[in-house]
């Protein structure tokens, strides 16, 4: 979802990506034709493995303001750096075709190779309302807009990306993308190649994989509070049973919604009991609906009213930010002042699932030694009553995306190490 990574403090909308807040449709203004020609026929569909693939993650939450994982993509295969979110399905890279408006990458711009999508195949259907009319048959447009006004209008086309899987198997799915030749940033934009689809939409990368008997319909990641961490698919990584899991809403047709949960506040239940929660890889920080935003800064400045520290209006890294009498170095030396968050989600009977929030969750250290707030309000980002949970939140824990269960998990994991083989996470 793009929707905050840093610039979050002025409008913003992820890299939150609300990415996941995307359409895929029909614009007024003209679009382009490209020019390289229509594909060659896809290829047939690959024995089912059991297996999954991972990938390192790169980046951070603070000062960087984002993550980013590198995937080889076409025939030669070339690096690009991706953002990785779950709030979209359509993956899709900067593309000379030739390019109208593109902006600064780390790689030479994607060059499509006689592989253009039709509009008529059911992958381009999905990404248009029902009764939309094909303004060129012979290939399928597509326009993403995300939550902080930022776009990508393009071409979708189909590539090689080569995977290596933990049992040792190589191969090279043929899978759809976006060839974007006109890129709008949002206040939010991050210097990157493209944006890597995660959603349950059948565009996404994971679907598309799943379609093709390539693994199971399962993503996670597991994002460091050091940096890095890593990125799956597939389902053979974990033991189920160690992993804390409530259902997906079943309403939720492309973000991954956990429902309705509490909000609770150093143990002790708050007034807010139906925040309709969001996970979203692709925005750096959690965002709460209006009302919640401000009741919690309520109570977080009650708490800090008879402590040593007092609101630095002169830090401008995020909306809340508070000095101490000598500058902090950690998010330890706060330790003292606030308290843990964590969301409640009702389970079966009388049984309740917690997803807590520590301090390190949703607080960091600005390079001016400040504690600040990495809660935001997600209602001036336009999120109207959704409350996101972003990267900030998801620090230091494995996060699991089951689409065959329909189900969200999460468990306390060292997201250093990167996993190689079965069960090697958990």
């Amino acid at each position: 979802m793009e929707i905050g990574k840093v610039g979050v403090l002025v409008v913003l909308v992820v890299l939150v990506g609300l990415s996941g807040w995307s359409s895929a449709s029909d614009h007024q203004h003209k679009r382009k034709k490209a020019v390289f020609p229509e594909p060659a026929a896809s290829s047939s569909l690959i024995n089912i493995i059991q297996s999954s693939v991972v990938f390192p993650l790169y980046g951070n939450v603070y000062p960087l303001g984002y993550y980013y994982v590198s995937l080889s993509i076409g025939q030669p295969p070339k690096p690009y750096f991706l953002d990785p979110d779950t709030g979209s399905d359509l993956s899709w890279l900067q593309c000379d075709a030739p390019c109208v408006r593109c902006t600064k990458a780390p790689h030479p711009l994607y060059r499509p190779n006689n592989n253009l999508v039709i509009c008529k195949d059911p992958m381009c259907a999905s990404l248009h309302p029902p009764g939309y009319k094909c303004e060129h048959p012979e290939q399928c447009d597509y326009e993403v807009e995300y939550a902080d006004g930022g776009s990508s209008l393009g071409v979708l086309v189909k590539d090689v990306f080569p995977l290596n899987f933990t049992n040792g198997l190589r191969l090279a799915p043929r899978l759809a993308l976006g060839c974007g030749y006109d890129q709008i940033p949002g206040p939010s934009y991050h210097p990157l190649d493209g944006v890597l689809g995660l959603g349950k939409g059948k565009s996404s990368i994971v679907s598309q994989l799943h379609s093709q008997g390539v693994i199971r319909n399962v993503v996670g990641h597991c994002v460091s509070s050091h940096g890095g961490g890593f990125l799956f698919f597939g389902d053979d990584l974990y033991d189920s049973s160690r992993v804390v899991w409530t259902p997906m809403l079943r309403d939720q047709h492309t973000h991954y919604s956990s429902g309705y949960a509490e909000l609770i506040l150093g143990g002790k239940t708050t007034v807010f009991k139906n925040l309709l929660v969001t996970f979203d890889s692709g925005s750096s920080y959690t965002y709460l609906n209006s009302l919640a935003y401000q009741a919690l800064v309520h109570l977080v400045r009650r708490e800090l009213s008879e402590k040593p520290v007092r609101e630095a209006l002169d830090d401008q890294t995020l909306p809340l930010c508070w000095r101490g009498k000598r500058p902090f170095k950690s998010v330890r030396d706060v330790k003292k002042f606030f308290k843990p968050l964590a969301l409640s989600f009702p389970g079966g009977g009388r049984t309740k699932t917690q997803y807590d929030i520590p301090l390190e969750s949703y607080l960091i250290i600005s390079l001016k030694g400040n504690v600040c707030l990495g809660i935001l309000n997600g209602t001036e980002v336009g999120l109207q009553d959704f409350n996101l949970i972003g990267d900030i939140s998801m620090q230091d824990k494995l996060v699991v995306y089951d689409n065959e269960k329909n189900q969200i998990g999460w468990a306390p994991t060292n997201c250093d190490r990167l996993p190689k083989f079965k069960a090697a996470i958990l």
